[in-house]
């Protein structure tokens, strides 16, 4: 979406429609590999990939496919975005992300790609494949309305952290990690450590 913003309004003539279409990126790619299942792209800001990954754990549990390839990319080609981060305050001027460290002051761009490949865990065991990890379960929710579009809800977080707990059959005093969004901003930290002490 960066590269079609910054490049124009559509000078690129008849392959401009198919070559930086949002829509096309997993098609490309499903073309390319001749693959037939549900093929989609997703844009949900920084929960992309994990919401991809929930679909496609979703389609292997219904049998829509025997194995799904997820993949994500954040490149940073449109400084028109560091310019509305920077005016909402959400870029770090230290240059340093201090998650949940009282010296935050924001968060650090960067770039970053990755792709796997999921399969049901008996399907990959028989396979001989190298299983790098197992997903027990997953769970996706939206904050609904709160004090602002952008505002995060620490009883939403809390919800679909109890809801993918659940769904795995895990006990959380069986947690011993947890990966989080850790933006280093004064809204998301206090409300992401609400969400996850109160689950």
């Amino acid at each position: 979406q960066d590269y079609q913003a910054g490049s124009g309004s559509g000078e690129g003539g008849v392959y401009w429609a198919t070559g930086a279409s949002p829509s096309i990126l997993a098609s490309r790619l499903a073309y390319f590999l001749d693959l037939h299942g549900p093929c989609l792209p997703v844009d949900t800001a920084c929960s992309s990939s994990l919401v991809a990954l929930h679909l496609a754990c979703e389609s292997l549990r219904t049998g829509q496919c025997e194995a799904a390839l997820v993949g994500g990319v954040h490149l940073n080609l449109w400084l028109a975005n560091f310019a509305a981060f920077e005016q909402m305050g959400a870029l770090s001027a230290s240059g340093h992300c201090r998650a949940f460290d009282a010296a935050a002051d924001g968060f650090v761009p960067a770039e970053g790609c990755v792709a796997v490949l999921v399969k049901p865990l008996a399907a990959a065991q028989a396979a001989g494949d190298t299983i790098h990890a197992v997903i027990r379960s997953t769970a996706t929710n939206n904050d609904g309305r709160t004090n602002g579009l952008t505002a995060p809800n620490p009883a939403a977080q809390r919800d679909v952290i109890l809801e993918a707990w659940s769904a795995g059959g895990i006990d959380p005093e069986t947690i011993s990690y947890v990966e989080a969004h850790g933006t280093g901003t004064p809204l998301g930290d206090p409300v992401e450590a609400r969400g996850l002490s109160e689950a």
